[in-house]
């Protein structure tokens, strides 16, 4: 299983950068950084710099959308950067909360998704493509560019489209049984649409705190630095209930039960530790959506997750313990995960 490192590009850019180099010196595989221009720092310019000070590290975003930039652009800024660190990105995209709602802008629908996602992989791998009714290529991408697209999904027919067409599927949260669910609404699409379902990468990406101990007063911190994410998810999930509603049966309502108590969202807070606005997340929640404790409570969280066919596992380290947390991975996790895999 791969391990990658989720951050936001929070000023200053270079602490961002030296915190990616560090996570590299740990084993861990993937760079990932949000991408909300409002409330954050322009993640590609950054995306840059870490490849030039890093080896092997695949960078992309979590997650882009196919609103904020027209996709010939995004596709010629991937295909800039492979080519000049060799094929080192990965484009995760999805319909956009955060970077639209705070431009006053609603999220892109699931056929505009689709399409920017297809056209986005074929210009930034030198094929052509058609934007908004025009055919065109990026005639300077190379022979063997490559960028895998990776589609952000929670409701049955996002997890259709991710299966039917994403060559990797993200899932933002860490419930075992929530994880099974859809990860297998996705390769139940890929095979209709006469996919292998291996071929779709699965990536779950969730707050990780590594404690000390197990003592009530750690986990209890490590709650309360976490919390915030249950809010984010929440995002995502009124919307799935807006669409079909809370018991409809299309949705798991393991998955939308808990937002009963919610009260809205100030995006001013998103993404970090003290939000006042996940106050309704109850402890359950954090506990079942995040994984949480000292290094062989997160191993044996992986591994759940590894056994329902994870492929990869982001951690968010928006906390108070970012480097805490990279280190113990280092020391204790990564290593123990490798021989298992191997």
């Amino acid at each position: 299983m791969d391990i990658g490192l989720v951050l936001q590009t929070d000023p200053p850019a270079r602490l961002l950068v030296e915190r990616m180099k560090r996570a590299e010196r740990a084993g861990f595989t993937h760079g990932w950084t949000f991408d909300s221009c409002v409330l954050w720092q322009e993640p590609f310019v950054i995306h840059s710099r870490v490849l030039a000070e890093t080896e092997r590290l695949t960078v992309g975003p979590m997650v882009t959308n196919p609103a904020t930039r027209a996709w010939e652009v995004t596709a010629a800024t991937f295909a800039t950067l492979n080519d000049m660190y060799g094929n080192r990105t990965v484009c995760g995209i999805g319909r956009g909360d955060s970077a639209m709602r705070v431009a006053g802008r609603s999220p892109a629908t699931l056929d505009r998704l689709g399409q920017a996602m297809r056209a986005i992989k074929e210009l930034a791998e030198g094929r052509e493509a058609e934007v908004d009714g025009t055919a065109m290529r990026l005639p300077w991408v190379r022979p063997g560019a490559s960028l895998p697209v990776w589609m952000g999904a929670y409701g049955p027919r996002a997890l259709a489209l991710a299966g039917r067409q994403a060559d990797g599927f993200i899932l933002q949260l860490a419930d075992p049984y929530l994880t099974e669910w859809m990860v297998r609404a996705v390769r139940d699409a890929a095979a209709e649409a006469g996919r292998d379902p291996g071929d779709v990468t699965v990536c779950v990406a969730a707050p990780a705190y590594v404690t000390a101990d197990d003592s009530p007063a750690a986990l209890a911190h490590a709650r309360e630095q976490c919390r915030w994410f249950g809010g984010m998810v929440g995002n995502h999930v009124a919307d799935l209930v807006a669409r079909y509603g809370a018991h409809s049966g299309l949705v798991p309502e393991a998955l939308t039960a808990y937002i009963s108590g919610r009260q809205g969202y100030d995006y001013r807070h998103h993404g970090r530790a003290g939000n006042p606005d996940t106050a309704f997340v109850p402890d359950e929640i954090v506990d079942r959506f995040c994984l949480i404790g000292p290094p062989d409570a997160q191993l044996a969280g992986l591994e759940r997750l590894r056994a329902l066919g994870v492929d990869q596992f982001a951690v968010y380290a928006m906390h108070d313990a970012v480097e805490a947390t990279i280190d113990a991975y280092g020391a204790s996790v990564i290593p123990a995960l490798a021989p298992a895999a191997a």
